[in-house]
């Protein structure tokens, strides 16, 4: 899997970036086929507020979709980790959505012929 650090307002240092990879990496155990993940990390800054707040969005590119994910904290380990949280569970969702296609049922079963009809 190919990951994407981007930061926002700020030069993030080696550590968060670090950070950052080794929780992704943890998501690819969950579903392999997982092509690429671009994670931005932000501070925002609001006007009534002096502290800023750390965002951080994660696309994950997987065959067929893109799941997406933003989540907020005092720190970007905190906003990090929750995000991985929720992250977690769509991969596992979509997994498992995507594994129950062609299991289904037959719509007909067969019948079973008796010897003495034949």
């Amino acid at each position: 899997m190919k990951i994407l650090v981007n930061a926002v307002h700020f030069t993030a240092d080696d550590s968060l970036i670090d950070f950052v990879n080794k929780k992704l990496k943890k998501i690819e155990t969950f579903y392999d086929k997982i092509i690429s993940a671009e994670v931005y990390l932000k501070l925002d800054k609001g006007e009534k507020s002096a502290i800023s707040k750390k965002l951080v969005e994660v696309k994950l590119y997987v065959p067929g979709n893109t799941l997406f994910v933003k989540e907020e904290g005092s720190s970007f380990e905190e906003a990090v980790d929750k995000a991985m949280e929720v992250l977690k569970r769509n991969v596992k969702r979509y997994k498992e959505k995507n594994n129950d296609v062609g299991h289904k049922k037959p719509i007909l079963e067969p019948i079973p012929v008796e010897d003495d009809e034949v």
